[in-house]
């Protein structure tokens, strides 16, 4: 294994594969804690482009080249390649005894790095909890992060070390958690971002130029207060036990979006049902809401 370390106690030769929105953050992050970055793979024009602006200096190398040279491999690349490529550069006999390998995929632990395991290397799991956008600015988001790390108990702390070093707070996930806790996290981010486009959409029909200026203040506020107040933050109809409201809401959309109508409903009800257990609605004012949200359910049966 031949690395090019900074000079400093503990910096390792890091070895990037896959310059996409992440790697090439991460790799940046752990080059300004001191570690060398020894290579780096990227394949298309954009992930070229990416590292020369985040990584620059860094010889975009072949990926076995980047396994020889490292003494920590980051795999940064899409869940599905993930597998094929650690159990491939094991059929190649590519992993060293010894050898720090990490991916940041949020579904696997350290289970699909066994083939690595087994030539000798340390399998480790840092998944960054946050939305990356492949620019610089990335770098100053992450001292607000937290990433979700897995690794054996003797290699936790090296973990958990690195993502302290990248600015960030390791929160340690079992092995058997990472498909429940990605889950958490895309239901979250990922559905946040559908709903706030449905939103604008909804504005942008109805002539709103500009329906980021209006959406802005308030889901901010609405997000810090859920963060901060859970459930007690909620307001809206629904928890009102507004029903007329609803119903209204209802048949709007109904003329206008049949999709946001069906994403309405079902976390409409879902936010009754919620409010229910919590003592904020009433069964009675449930039987109501739930009567708004399903009106129209018939008007596509031909009579």
């Amino acid at each position: 294994m031949t690395s090019e370390r900074s000079g400093k106690p503990g910096r390792l030769g890091v070895g990037v594969i896959g310059a996409g929105k992440v790697g090439a953050v991460l790799g940046a992050a752990l080059r300004a804690a001191g570690h060398a970055v020894v290579g780096v793979s990227a394949v298309s024009e954009a992930s070229r482009d990416r590292a020369e602006l985040l990584l620059p200096q860094v010889p975009i190398l072949e990926i076995p080249d980047i396994v020889e040279r490292a003494e920590l491999v980051l795999l940064a690349v899409p869940d599905d390649a993930l597998q094929p490529l650690v159990a491939g550069l094991a059929a190649v006999d590519a992993w060293q005894a010894g050898q720090l390998v990490a991916h940041t995929s949020g579904r696997f632990g350290v289970g699909v790095l066994a083939p690595a395991r087994a030539a000798g290397a340390i399998p480790l799991a840092i998944h960054p909890a946050m939305t990356f956008t492949g620019h610089s600015l990335d770098l100053a988001r992450l001292p607000d992060s937290s990433f979700g790390v897995t690794a054996d108990v003797a290699m936790l702390p090296i973990a958990q070390a690195l993502v302290v070093e990248m600015g960030a707070e390791p929160v340690p996930i079992a092995e058997a958690d990472r498909a429940l806790y990605h889950a958490a996290l895309a239901h979250g981010a990922n559905h946040l971002a559908t709903l706030v486009a449905q939103s604008a959409e909804l504005l942008g029909s109805i002539g709103v130029e500009h329906p980021e200026r209006m959406l802005g203040p308030l889901l901010r506020a609405a997000l810090e207060n859920a963060l901060s107040s859970g459930e007690n933050a909620l307001t809206g109809p629904v928890v009102r036990g507004d029903a007329g409201t609803v119903r209204a809401h209802v048949d709007a959309l109904q003329e206008s979006s049949a999709e946001v109508l069906d994403a309405y409903r079902a976390m409409a009800g879902i936010t009754a049902a919620r409010a229910v257990e919590r003592g904020k609605l009433t069964i009675a004012q449930l039987s109501r809401i739930q009567a708004a949200l399903a009106a129209h359910d018939d008007d596509s049966v031909e009579e």
